[in-house]
């Protein structure tokens, strides 16, 4: 709920349970009155708990960076090495937007080489 409707929840629930009273101080209260003024007050203190319970709504997630990669020249990784011509996210780290146009070839010789073109989340 915004600030200003909790505001004014508050302040229209507080006016009716003060109100309340000032029903049975003016005259002399007969049934009807008496129940019109307690409903009116447990409308009011109902109000008035809900407004003070309600959290402000969590504030929407801000993006982050976009990061592109375009138009790369080829990588070798040889010896146990990595190659990669694209965008590299290790474990799906970021919050924005990752491209990769034209990538050039990534090639990986010998064992525990690795290459890879794109985006990359490994």
């Amino acid at each position: 709920m915004a600030p200003g409707w909790k505001i004014t929840v508050m302040v229209v629930a507080a006016a009716s349970v003060v109100s309340t009273p000032l029903v049975w101080l003016l005259d002399s209260t007969d049934t009807g009155q008496l129940v019109g003024a307690t409903v009116q007050a447990a409308t009011g203190i109902a109000a008035l708990v809900w407004a003070l319970l309600q959290r402000p709504p969590a504030p929407a997630p801000v993006p982050g960076p976009a990061d592109l990669a375009a138009d790369t020249g080829n990588a070798d990784g040889s010896g146990g090495g990595t190659a990669h011509t694209g965008v590299r996210r290790p474990g799906g780290a970021g919050t924005g937007s990752a491209k990769a146009e034209r990538t050039g070839n990534a090639t990986a010789q010998g064992p525990g080489s690795s290459a890879g073109t794109g985006v990359d989340f490994s």
